[in-house]
């Protein structure tokens, strides 16, 4: 008998703009690549906090500008993140993503270095965050449905097992989810090639379709087609891939489509990082198939938890969007256990079917929602990786 989801609750942080987060971080968000060390040093200073270090923040121009303050404000605005303190060196932009942030109603503190140096900003920024923290560590958790969510996915490590029975788990539980009225998204523009006009039929409409194509026929014009060699083996598969059985791009990008369920339909395409706008539904997002990336991306469009098929074992997390991994490759399970939440190689030896797949992976998603720290979280993965478009200027 089918599981009746509707009615189904967890228990959430609603914030003050109505969306509902399943953590409760504070982070101390770096502007730029040299406030890196006093984001850090706050950090350090206010146990409890979150700094967030990244590459990228000086010379920058035109989209890629864009996109660096599209991610940090969606960032800070992520409903699972409670309160920010953003640190740069410059405050004209350390302002702008503050306001940003502030537009959600979530407390939300701003600091520049020039012209104060390190140490005095560390020390005000310092008190900005144990201020939040203890007001924050006070917010409880409350019922709330699941059609409230917002998820994403991605699948890393691809081999055999992950088209088989892992990413079908995911598309299960998505039609599931989806039908139901929840928020859910998928990405990787790169490792739809070869699928990517069956991807397209899974539009809801024509206008969604032609967008999705155009998004994938520009990686393919601007990326692939001006530094292509023989081909794209070093990378597309990767050598994990490979190993793992696939030998082609487009074996993969089967593989991959697989974590859309047989029956919804994308409403939308969104830019990298991207927050949706057309309402509940299916998303693609135009991402990186870096797993890193990817994930960064979908937690500054707003997802609060992610669901990542792996086959031959990745090991990625990220620091405010909880990273729920499931393998149904026996061997991943049993030599990288302490990675995998769920193991769904039952679906290979006929012990699960996928519904049954579909509704362990829903459990253990309510559970992680509820507060059940993923492998991931445990083990310390808070890979936060920011997408770059140009070079400096």
């Amino acid at each position: 008998m089918a599981k009746n989801w509707l009615d189904r609750t967890f228990h959430g942080f609603r914030r003050e703009n109505g969306r509902v987060g399943i953590r409760n971080h504070v982070i101390i968000l770096p502007l730029d690549d040299l406030s890196n060390a006093a984001a850090e040093a706050v950090a350090n200073n206010i146990k409890g906090c979150l700094a967030l270090p990244h590459a990228y923040g000086r010379l920058q121009f035109g989209a890629d500008l864009d996109l660096h303050f599209r991610t940090l404000i969606g960032t800070g605005c992520n409903p699972n993140v409670a309160a920010v303190v953003v640190i740069g060196i410059e405050m004209g932009w350390t302002q702008k993503v503050v306001d940003g942030i502030k537009a959600t109603g979530k407390p939300v503190a701003g600091f520049g270095i020039e012209g104060n140096g390190d140490i005095a900003t560390i020390a005000a920024a310092s008190r900005a965050a144990k201020d939040f923290l203890q007001m924050t560590s006070e917010y409880q958790r409350v019922p709330c449905k699941l059609e409230e969510l917002w998820i994403s996915t991605k699948c890393g490590e691809s081999d055999t097992t992950s088209g088989l029975a892992s990413c079908p788990t995911v598309g299960n539980l998505i039609d599931k989810m989806d039908a139901i009225g929840a928020t859910t998204c998928f990405g990787e523009t790169s490792e739809l090639t070869g699928a990517e006009k069956i991807c397209a039929s899974r539009a809801a409409t024509p206008e969604a379709a032609e967008k999705f194509m155009k998004t994938w026929q520009a990686y393919m014009d601007e990326v692939i087609e001006p530094n292509k060699t023989s081909d794209l083996s070093d990378s597309q598969p990767t050598k994990g891939n490979i190993a793992g059985g696939l030998t082609t791009i487009e074996e993969k990008a089967f593989g991959n489509l697989q974590k859309i369920g047989k029956k919804a339909k994308f409403i939308d395409v969104l830019e990298p990082g991207e927050e949706p706008s057309k309402g509940k539904g299916l998303y693609f997002m135009d991402t990186s198939s870096a797993a890193a990336e990817c994930v960064t991306l979908q937690a500054a469009a707003g997802f609060v938890v992610h669901l990542f098929p792996t086959g031959q074992g990745n090991v990625i997390g990220n620091p405010i969007e909880p990273v729920i991994k499931l393998t149904a490759n026996p061997k991943t399970a049993r030599t990288m256990g302490e990675h995998i939440d769920l193991d769904v190689s039952g679906i290979l030896r006929r012990e699960m079917n996928m519904d049954q797949a579909g509704d362990a992976l829903i459990d253990i998603m309510i559970r992680t929602c509820n507060g059940r720290l993923t492998a991931a979280e445990a083990l310390g993965h808070r890979e936060f990786v920011m997408t770059k478009l140009y070079r400096s200027a």
